[in-house]
């Protein structure tokens, strides 16, 4: 493994391995190594972000290097230079080049030019870091994935699209309920089947839910979505997670979002500051997953 552009560029033994890292390094006292101790992390943000961002910077640091944040405008990649000029000349300066983009096909551009290793921080196609924090949690409250069962109702977007992979990947079974037009790719769910993932579709919430170890939603209007605020809105009208949704999936299912939430639209106030509720877990595990991640990718480099 070089690069993380999706999910699916782990093995399971990778994944695994992320996962136990993650874990110990968490462990008070624990001695976190610095395989980055005089080196650099390009962060390249065409995008927005917050828990991204602090996250992998935090990372970094606590791994012995430098994170080096870089704006859009800074680059202005494919119209000031093209995706491969910046990888390169980010490259001849840092361990790793990570990078939020709008489109997917960048990653691999910028992945197939460079020696060292490209992450994605999150791309119109899929949100791997997100994944790897989203099963340590899950993980940390079900004490093992395989046969546990997931639930995510709402958009079938880049956040589904790597949980379904990831679970494929961790043995965890997953359910997805998206309003009609907003389902997953066909692509995405033939993907994780043929990793052998237990995929399941369908049009009900409520259905999705019966059994779930865990109910995840993300928002109902994705960055670069904007256009489509009030068409988005009327579609997924009674598609929130509420309290009667948790119910439905039984006392001890926890609640997950990636945030950020709007209350009142995909989730329930109630339930993101009930106490099923473990999102602010997620958000810190952002930090510990990533951590093990760059450790995982700079392993004998």
């Amino acid at each position: 493994m070089k690069d993380l552009l999706d999910i699916v560029d782990l093995t399971p033994a990778d994944l695994a391995r992320v996962l136990d890292l993650a874990t110990a390094w968490k462990r008070p006292g624990a001695q976190i190594p610095t395989p980055l101790s005089g080196q650099a992390v390009a962060m390249v943000f065409e995008k927005p972000s917050a828990r991204t961002r602090v996250s992998t910077e935090q990372a970094v640091v606590s791994l012995g290097g430098h994170p080096v944040p870089v704006r859009d405008e800074e680059v202005g990649i494919d119209r000031r230079e093209t995706a491969e000029d910046v990888a390169r000349t980010l490259a001849a300066y840092c361990a790793v080049v990570a990078a939020r983009v709008r489109e997917h096909r960048v990653l691999e551009r910028m992945a197939a030019v460079v020696p060292v290793p490209v992450v994605n921080l999150l791309s119109d196609r899929a949100h791997p870091c997100q994944a790897l924090a989203d099963l340590l949690t899950l993980r940390e409250h079900l004490g093992h994935l395989e046969g546990r069962r997931l639930a995510f109702v709402g958009d079938g977007n880049n956040v589904a699209a790597s949980l379904v992979q990831a679970a494929a990947l961790s043995g965890l079974e997953i359910v997805v309920a998206s309003p009609p037009g907003y389902e997953l790719d066909d692509e995405v769910v033939e993907r994780a089947r043929n990793l052998g993932g237990t995929v399941e579709l369908v049009a009900d919430p409520h259905e999705a839910v019966v059994g779930a170890d865990a109910v995840y939603t993300d928002v109902w209007v994705s960055m670069g979505d904007e256009d489509e605020t009030d068409l988005r809105r009327s579609a997924f009208r009674g598609w929130q997670v509420d309290a009667r949704l948790m119910d439905t999936a039984g006392p001890g299912a926890i609640f997950m979002h990636c945030l950020p939430a709007h209350r009142g639209e995909e989730v329930s106030a109630e339930v993101l500051e009930g106490p099923r509720s473990v999102v602010w877990q997620q958000a810190a595990n952002r930090l510990h997953s990533v951590r093990a991640l760059l450790a995982v990718l700079l392993e004998g480099r």
